[in-house]
């Protein structure tokens, strides 16, 4: 983080760990400070990206095979940062977003296998070198997950996906936190909607002390 430039913030986890109940609580935290924020999710985030998430999410009569799910979140991804995320943070923004690369590390990679230097590649790509300043992973057993996603009624292209592949997501999410910890903040989603947001109420104000935005 370069001065004068916005804090870079993602939440990340598998179905059903609770991102968005808990990025609101998250949020609730920094905009008491009066910090100016962008709150943006992925895939999705622009227009164009919308379209993308869109084919990405909804059940089509055509099958996505794993190269072209990747390529595809990558797009999207390109289109987010150059056109929303970069310009924010340069305008001094903080930037939170429900998901980013790391998704793509977990669920493309470690889900389904995509070798991790391809990954970085099309990241290398897309990205032009940013990535997140703090990342908030939700982290629930996988049973915990897909229990909360299946109560909440129709399952998304994804959330359809088998435990096994859960089970990679989330190791990957893990063996990526533990390989980053000055980034990552690895919180325990299993507990109740209040206890989890205990507890990203204060990352939320952690992140705010560390990067010295306190008047």
């Amino acid at each position: 983080m370069t001065a004068g430039r916005g804090v870079f913030i993602t939440i990340e986890g598998i179905e059903g760990v609770g991102k968005s109940t808990q990025l609101s609580r998250f949020v609730r935290v920094l905009e008491r400070e009066g910090l100016p924020l962008d709150v943006t999710r992925e895939p999705g985030g622009t227009p164009t990206a919308e379209v993308i998430r869109s084919l990405l999410i909804e059940h089509g009569d055509e099958p996505i095979p794993r190269s072209a799910e990747a390529l595809l979140m990558f797009a999207a991804r390109a289109l987010h940062v150059e056109n929303r995320i970069r310009p924010a943070l340069e305008a001094g923004t903080w930037v939170v977003s429900d998901r980013f690369v790391d998704a793509s590390r977990a669920y493309q990679g470690g889900g389904r296998g995509i070798p991790e230097s391809t990954i970085e590649t099309l990241a290398e790509l897309a990205l032009n070198g940013l990535e997140p300043d703090v990342t908030i992973l939700l982290d629930a057993p996988v049973e915990v997950g897909m229990a909360r996603a299946a109560a909440r009624g129709d399952k998304d292209r994804f959330e359809l996906e088998s435990h096994a592949f859960f089970e990679r997501v989330r190791a990957a999410y893990l063996s990526i936190a533990h390989a980053c910890p000055e980034r990552f903040v690895v919180i325990d989603a299993s507990g109740s909607v209040d206890e989890v947001g205990g507890a990203v109420e204060r990352a939320a104000q952690d992140v705010i002390y560390r990067f010295n935005k306190i008047e």
